[in-house]
């Protein structure tokens, strides 16, 4: 299944994207798509029998927004130089093991909603990342294979970070990562049954239509399982928790000087396969 919320930011009504491309409503089916929904099996099989039985009423999805498909995120966990080649273009050694940071839920809106540039950024940064939303509570998984029994689903985040922030100001990295809007997730969250392997998807990203990064999740140093198993050592994930698991190669922080990085008026698109597509126009904060 394809699940999507729309409306007005704070006000979104739970969807599902059917096989003909239409946007159906499920407001009167679930409450929201949230770590609730996604825990409870029961529900879950509601929603998928009242879409094979086409009884779900349509929306009409012109000019209507698309926002942040999960609601009530618990945490966002994020997996730091987990691409072989977005470590070498970085220049940094290939860790031992994965490297985790975190950003608030409050970074999170919709898939082409406004990426505000920070007030006195000047090395704004893109990052197309594949999202794993968790669906069962994971504490002290055993292995990769049993983690991905914990995955309801996957969806597309934008881990936007300002590098002279996160590298160059001291402390950790927290200051480059949690800026406002840096979290665009969505459109869709696309239930683990219908995306298969998920170390076989393509991850595209393009600046003001030039292709700036061009990967697949095959060139992951730590695998999902992995990332999701690793993360349940150290804390405990609970359903609607997602994780970032790292960006391909093509970030402007790997470009020669003068770094091409984001400006206000820039316009973002990113794409995985069959986890649709973002588009973004940065403004000034």
């Amino acid at each position: 299944m394809k699940l999507l919320r729309v409306g007005t930011a704070g006000a979104e009504r739970p969807a599902l994207l059917d096989q003909d491309g239409i946007v159906r409503d499920l407001s009167d089916l679930v409450r929201d798509i949230d770590g609730e929904l996604l825990a409870e099996e029961a529900a879950l099989a509601r929603v998928r029998s009242a879409a094979a039985s086409g009884e779900l009423p349509a929306l009409d999805g012109a000019g209507l927004r698309v926002g942040p498909p999960v609601a009530r995120i618990g945490k966002i966990v994020c997996i730091g130089l987990n691409y072989h080649a977005h470590a070498r273009e970085t220049g940094a050694a290939i860790p031992k093991e994965p490297i985790l940071f975190m950003k608030a839920p409050d970074t999170v809106v919709g898939p082409d909603d406004t990426v505000l540039v920070p007030r006195g950024s000047v090395k704004t940064d893109w990052e197309v990342e594949l999202a794993v939303v968790i669906g069962r509570t994971a504490r002290y998984l055993e292995s990769a294979e049993e983690a991905l029994g914990y995955v309801a689903g996957y969806a597309i985040a934008h881990d936007v970070s300002e590098r002279e922030f996160q590298i160059e100001r001291g402390g950790q990295w927290d200051k480059g990562k949690n800026c406002e809007t840096f979290n665009p997730l969505g459109p869709w969250l696309v239930t683990a049954d219908e995306v298969g392997d998920p170390q076989a998807l393509r991850l595209r990203l393009s600046v003001n239509g030039e292709v700036k990064q061009d990967g697949t999740t095959a060139d992951q140093i730590f695998p999902v399982g992995e990332v999701v198993c690793y993360v349940s050592q150290f804390m405990t994930l609970y359903p609607g928790d997602v994780i970032n698991t790292g960006t391909p190669a093509g970030v402007a922080l790997g470009h020669p000087d003068p770094k091409p990085y984001l400006r206000a008026g820039d316009v973002v698109e990113l794409e995985i396969d069959g986890l649709g597509r973002q588009r973004q126009v940065l403004k000034g904060a």
